[in-house]
């Protein structure tokens, strides 16, 4: 993965300011939604996995984020007729769970949250969550993709997110009218304060520049947002060490209490290929979609090198970086071919994503071979 230079947002102009809004979620397919549409609230969706019968006062929990290793979760999707898979959402969420995974995120770029309505969103999210307590996991925090584009929608995304059993929202920057935006990041900036204000779980920055459009924060603007009282996290996708350093320490040393365990701010890289090189920059872990994989190896290369063991861990970094680099050029496509390879689930993602072609999932599955191989040893 290549790194983005560490510079400003694009300029231009905004007209900002509204007070929080109110939401008033209705109950559709047993879960609360908020503010749909009538044709949305009556869609059919997957009933494979019974998400009904957990009290919503029984989703919430104080449930820090603390280092280790975070996945974005896969979403599932029923071969013929593309309705979401709660069932296998659900036996995944569990897998990693027993794997040793800190915590798990919906709605990321490897839960194909842009193909799915805000009914669905809720629903894979309260699965995951149901899913996880009753495997014993009740105390495993869920981080819940919330961008969009406006701000009164990623707000929203939020609330229906805490309504769902989520705990934390990732959040990406609005990209599409980035030429019209402020200058010296003041758009970007007051986008992020306003959703922060309003959300009622705490924001985790989400820099992925190639999923906006280029937008690259730089670190001066993550460690100004990190002073508000409801941004409590980064995750870095643009593969910046440098930017990551000086994140981790500007944030640690504006921290109160510096406790390493339970930090005020969690920095964490968004690919596993730089694992340890993030956790020599002082960052805190990963969130990455290799661990749907492989995600004992994942968290073994962090051990290792929290152990001292620098050569055992560099050793099983570059076999995680090899996996990584398939993953990354198949996408989501190609790690929903490896799990169904490799592990005999997985399925196709929801159209307009192609399905592989024999040759593609033979090349992936063969790309992730020594990843899994090593997974097995663990």
């Amino acid at each position: 993965m290549s790194p983005h230079n560490d510079a400003p947002s694009p300029v231009g102009s905004y007209t900002a300011g509204f007070n929080r809004m109110a939401f008033h979620p209705t109950p559709s397919s047993a879960i609360r939604i908020g503010n749909l549409t009538p044709s949305e609230s009556a869609s059919t969706l997957s009933s494979s996995y019974d998400s009904s019968t957990l009290d919503v006062p029984a989703l919430h929990m104080t449930r820090p984020l603390v280092p280790g290793v975070y996945v974005p979760t896969m979403c599932f999707f029923e071969e013929v007729s593309e309705e979401v898979d709660t069932a296998a959402i659900a036996r995944h969420a569990v897998r990693l769970a027993r794997a040793g995974v800190t915590g798990l995120a919906t709605q990321g770029s490897n839960g194909e949250a842009v193909h799915l309505t805000h009914a669905e969103r809720q629903l894979v999210t309260l699965t995951t969550r149901k899913a996880l307590n009753d495997a014993g996991y009740a105390h495993m925090p869920i981080i819940v993709g919330c961008g969009s584009q406006s701000t009164r929608e990623t707000i929203q995304y939020c609330c229906e997110a805490w309504d769902a059993g989520g705990d934390y929202a990732l959040v990406l920057p609005p990209s599409y009218y980035s030429s019209l935006f402020a200058p010296s990041n003041e758009t970007v900036m007051e986008f992020f304060k306003t959703v922060a204000s309003a959300s009622p779980i705490p924001i985790i920055i989400y820099n992925f520049p190639g999923a906006v459009g280029g937008l690259d924060l730089s670190s001066d603007v993550i460690v100004q947002l990190s002073a508000h009282p409801n941004i409590v996290g980064v995750k870095l996708t643009c593969g910046n060490t440098g930017k990551l350093n000086r994140v981790a320490a500007a944030t640690r040393k504006l921290s109160k209490t510096r406790d390493p365990n339970h930090p005020e701010f969690l920095v964490l890289a968004g690919s596993a290929d730089f694992s340890i090189q993030s956790l020599v920059a002082g960052g805190h872990g990963i969130l990455a979609g290799l661990a749907n994989i492989a995600p004992k190896a994942c968290i073994k290369t962090i051990e290792l090198y929290k152990q001292g063991k620098y050569v055992e861990a560099q050793n099983m970094q570059e076999i995680v970086s090899e996996g990584d680099w398939t993953a990354i050029q198949g996408g989501v496509v190609g790690v929903k071919a490896g799990l169904q390879g490799w592990m005999g689930y997985g399925g196709y993602c929801r159209s307009p994503l192609p399905k592989p072609t024999g040759e593609q999932a033979k090349k992936w599955k063969e790309g992730f071979r020594n990843l899994v191989m090593l997974e097995k040893s663990l």
